[in-house]
């Protein structure tokens, strides 16, 4: 049996009959552009997310472009991020001419560690330049946002959440002494989302959203999503063509409300995996290290039912990574290196001098990280192969 990294026909077999209703209706209607479902869309994103506005666009990184477009990011800003994630969380800084101000990861979460933030923005160098922090909640886990929040508002600074992978997780807000529930988007200015097929909750095609509370930064970002026209034709502003089509946004209306299911399904697997590879004995012989939903413990729903990572990703930390990947690979399992090569080091920053710098937690990530399988529809029989074939790489390799 095969193990693929993601299979997305389970998953569809049971809404497709819905979605392909849906499309007809679109194309019988011939309103292609925006409309009624999209702007319903809109609505049931932003309530799922406790956010007052949704603005569909065209990708996670659009959303993210957007985003810092509406908030006046450009040539000689700074914007504060994490150099361990998907290129798009720079691509639309650099786009804008403005530079990526970097904070090494905390090795666990993988997520922008506040305190390697802080001292970045006590540099002296960067005094007066960084008018942005955009962390990425990454693999499904939200950062740390109470510490982030903070920090951003000693330094008077917007927070606009990367949260591509991370739709529906939750952080656990402390204020006052007590702990409320706050979901991915609903923190910062702005939350980014992706609707890439391989995202918990994919379309099926490019796809994006931007969760916002504030209307007049929402006002804009609508402004901009359509080529900065306010009236049509009258362009005080350029924009894009940031625009999120009605046939994405039916898949989408009618796979949102099987989310809750299909993260608890992924925590389920994750719990599964957790069992599985403690008992073969390679998480207490270091050789593999397993994630970590920090959050957990704040959870008062003893079911688990409580999002505090909703695993997008599985990714755990090994030995001889590449050579266990391969191996993998010709055994019919599926996995994925997300991500090889830290930010700093690609070549579209190296024109800035970055691929001199140094952040070791993020080096380290790219060289031992590795996901796995994760995805709902995943079962019992096909986790085991995963695990077996993993603890058989080792043995094999045993002196």
């Amino acid at each position: 049996m095969r193990v693929p990294l993601l299979d997305l026909h389970e998953q569809l077999k049971p809404l497709r009959d819905d979605i392909l209703a849906g499309i007809t209706e679109v194309l019988d209607s011939t309103g292609y552009i925006m409309g009624p479902r999209v702007e319903a869309l809109e609505r049931e994103v932003a309530a799922y997310c406790q956010a007052e506005q949704g603005v569909g666009v065209t990708s996670g990184t659009d959303a993210l472009l957007a985003v810092l477009m509406a908030l006046g990011i450009g040539p000689g800003d700074l914007v504060l991020t994490t150099p361990y994630t998907f290129v798009a969380t720079i691509g639309c800084i650099l786009r804008l001419g403005a530079t990526p101000l970097f904070a090494d990861i905390d090795p666990v979460t993988f997520n922008i560690d506040p305190k390697k933030a802080a001292a970045a923005l006590a540099d002296p160098a960067c005094a007066g330049r960084v008018k942005a922090i955009l962390p990425v909640h990454l693999f499904g886990q939200c950062a740390d946002m109470g510490a982030i929040m903070a920090l951003a508002q000693r330094h008077g600074l917007p927070v606009v959440e990367d949260a591509a992978q991370a739709i529906g997780a939750v952080y656990p807000w402390r204020q006052d002494g007590a702990v409320t529930w706050r979901r991915a988007g609903s923190m910062g200015v702005a939350g980014c989302f992706s609707f890439f097929p391989s995202k918990n909750l994919g379309g099926i095609g490019d796809g994006g959203m931007i969760t916002v509370s504030d209307p007049e930064l929402a006002a804009r970002i609508r402004i901009i999503r359509v080529h900065g026209g306010e009236p049509k034709y009258h362009h005080a502003v350029l924009g894009g063509n940031f625009r999120l089509d009605p046939i994405q946004a039916v898949a989408l209306s009618v796979k949102l409300p099987h989310l809750p299911t299909w993260h608890e399904a992924r925590r389920r697997n994750a719990a599964r995996y957790q069992a599985l590879f403690t008992a073969t004995g390679l998480v207490d012989k270091g050789e593999v290290s397993l994630p970590v939903a920090i959050y957990a413990n704040e959870a008062q729903d003893s079911s688990g039912a409580i999002d505090y990572h909703i695993y997008n990703q599985y990714v755990i930390r090994v030995k001889n990574r590449d050579a266990l990947k391969a191996y993998l690979q010709e055994n019919g399992i599926g996995s994925e290196i997300y991500y090889p090569i830290p930010m700093h080091k690609q070549g579209c920053v190296a024109h800035l001098g970055m691929n001199d710098l140094s952040f070791p937690e993020a080096e380290r990530a790219a060289a031992e990280t590795l996901a796995l399988p994760i995805y709902p529809e995943l079962t019992e029989s096909m986790q085991r192969l995963v695990v077996e074939a993993v603890a058989a790489y080792y043995v094999g390799i045993s002196p």
